[in-house]
């Protein structure tokens, strides 16, 4: 199969989690919603190609490593909403310049909430699409190699330290492309912790592997997580960096 390999390289990651009040908490891997829109978002596509959207997600196949576990960060805010200069009408606005006035009881009044970061992290995916139809594998390569617009890997302020897209390759699975990618030279030592599909070929998993149950589907349509799948995680040991 064609694979695609991307290296997630920031000064802060967020794979979200499902919310738990107003923490918003993250998981160790990129989740199957968050590579979906990081994928629209080069592809140009917004919040309204709710069917393309649902299509990619149900399309897309992906591995994934951590090559450098860096550390949890946690940002603390706090905003004061009812404050004058926080008024809604004054103080809404999107990215196209128009008024977008905030409503119901998230409007006014104090808010405080924790949002979960991974800071110095590093992780390398290898994901493909099934089905022959648009967008076909090559053309989310050029994607993100010529986004329609910047990228960030998960929350707005995690914008990537290198391209994303490090190469192109053809691989008889997803977990086999990911343990002979060379890692990073700021990668961990000894065996790296995975996740796949379950049901790929594990081939070049090193060791056992255990199934888990993750929530990272996204219904597009009422912009709310969902669903309840199964992935495998075990451990790779992918070459050293080439020097």
């Amino acid at each position: 199969m064609k694979v695609l390999v991307l290296r997630l390289d920031a000064p802060l990651v967020s794979f979200g989690a499902p919310m738990v009040d107003q923490n918003g908490v993250v998981q160790a891997f990129p989740t199957l919603s968050l590579l979906t829109g990081m994928l629209a978002n080069a592809l140009g596509w917004n919040h309204h190609d709710t069917s393309k959207l649902t299509s990619l997600q149900s399309r897309l196949r992906f591995a994934a490593r951590i090559d450098r576990r860096g550390e949890a960060l946690v940002d603390y805010q706090i905003a004061d909403l009812g404050q004058p200069w926080m008024i809604a009408k004054n103080a809404g606005w999107t990215t196209r310049g128009a008024i977008a006035e905030r409503g119901g009881a998230s409007g006014e009044g104090l808010h405080i909430r924790y949002r979960h970061y991974r800071a110095d992290s590093l992780h390398t995916v290898t994901l493909t699409l099934v089905g022959e139809e648009s967008p076909t594998v090559d053309e989310v390569a050029r994607a993100l190699t010529e986004p329609a617009r910047p990228l960030f890997i998960g929350r707005k302020c995690c914008i990537p330290a290198s391209r994303l897209l490090l190469d192109t390759i053809e691989a008889p699975s997803l977990v086999a492309a990911l343990a002979c990618i060379p890692r990073s030279a700021r990668a961990d030592s000894g065996l790296l912790s995975a996740c796949w599909w379950e049901g790929d070929d594990p081939t070049g998993a090193v060791g056992e592997s255990r199934v888990v149950h993750v929530t990272d589907e996204r219904d597009w349509k009422n912009q709310i997580h969902t669903g309840r799948r199964l992935m495998r995680e075990g451990r790779v040991d992918p070459p050293e960096a080439q020097p």
